[in-house]
């Protein structure tokens, strides 16, 4: 066998999350039904949004980018991980691979910093209420809304082209059920000081700059919070930034622990259990939770509601 043959293989096997017949059984029909949730839920949330006049503003435009993202994201690694859950074996091809965690690494990069602009676009609401319609003008959120994109790119093409240059002459098996860095850095023959240097270094950079400028505007909009006299005020500001930043935490909290830590400190399966959550779970309850303590909202389904059966009743 040549050696390119050894260091790049055809495709690779992707162990998934267990070998037990009725655990994969099991697992199949949540992740259907959590899969289909999120898919349902994420459209609805975006007809919603587009259909109702009362929601046409920056807010929930930043709302509609993030369900977008939640479902392509999700439908990276969700699919191909059902094909795992009901085969023996899941192969997945060396260019597939590469194309998975392109684009996970990609719209993750790219929901992270979306989740930023919108703690600014609540910190400009509610700390420069009169200023709110000059600065998120419909260019100025076009704007800030492809940023998150582009860096998405550059961000996930860096990683991606360090990540193929590698070898893998040790093994074809990804303990994992898709193609992500830490484990395909597991089977590599090659030195990946460089790759670790790399997503601590740019990873650092990206989520923790994103999570900064969401915890200073966190600071200035509890400040102006505190500031309101009527109870009934700060009540209804908070309630506007509720939601945003119990997804913040989420998203947050569980990248920080799969990502911005040493390889060497690494656990494959405890990483497996993180991702799902990340990956699977989160989509699911960004938009519920968005429907559920958001008051406009549910006041618009609720409108959308009267107007259905009024319809029918006539």
């Amino acid at each position: 066998m040549d050696s390119n043959n050894q260091t790049v293989p055809k495709d690779f096997i992707l162990l998934g999350l267990s070998n037990n017949p009725r655990v994969k059984r099991f697992l199949l029909i949540f992740f259907c039904f959590v899969y289909s949730t999120t898919l349902t839920s994420n459209c609805s949330l975006i007809i919603l949004t587009s259909v109702i006049q009362e929601l046409h503003s920056p807010m929930y435009m930043f709302i509609c980018c993030l369900s977008l993202l939640d479902i392509t994201f999700t439908s990276v690694t969700v699919p191909k991980m059902l094909v795992g859950l009901l085969s023996e074996r899941c192969h997945i091809s060396y260019n597939g691979c590469f194309t998975q965690l392109y684009f996970y690494h990609f719209l993750g990069c790219a929901e992270c910093l979306l989740l930023s602009i919108m703690g600014y676009d609540r910190y400009v609401a509610i700390c420069h209420p009169l200023h709110y319609p000059q600065i998120m003008n419909k260019n100025a959120c076009i704007r800030l809304a492809s940023s998150c994109w582009i860096t998405g790119i550059i961000y996930s093409s860096v990683h991606t082209i360090l990540t193929a240059s590698l070898s893998f002459c040790r093994s074809r098996e990804v303990s994992h059920f898709f193609c992500d860095m830490p484990p395909l850095l597991k089977i590599s023959c090659s030195d990946t000081t460089i790759n670790e240097i790399v997503i601590l270094s740019l990873g650092g950079v990206v989520a923790g700059a994103s999570f900064l400028l969401t915890v200073i505007s966190y600071i200035y909009i509890i400040s102006a919070i505190l500031k309101i006299r009527s109870a009934r005020g700060r009540k209804k500001a908070f309630s506007t930034c509720a939601a945003h930043l119990t997804v913040v935490s989420i998203f947050y909290g569980t990248i920080i622990i799969m990502y911005l830590r040493p390889q060497s400190s690494h656990s494959l399966q405890h990483d497996k259990m993180l991702s799902v959550f990340h990956n699977v779970i989160t989509p699911m309850l960004n938009p519920l939770i968005y429907s559920l303590r958001n008051k406009d909202v549910k006041d618009s389904i609720r409108k959308l509601f009267r107007k259905k059966i009024l319809g029918l009743r006539k």
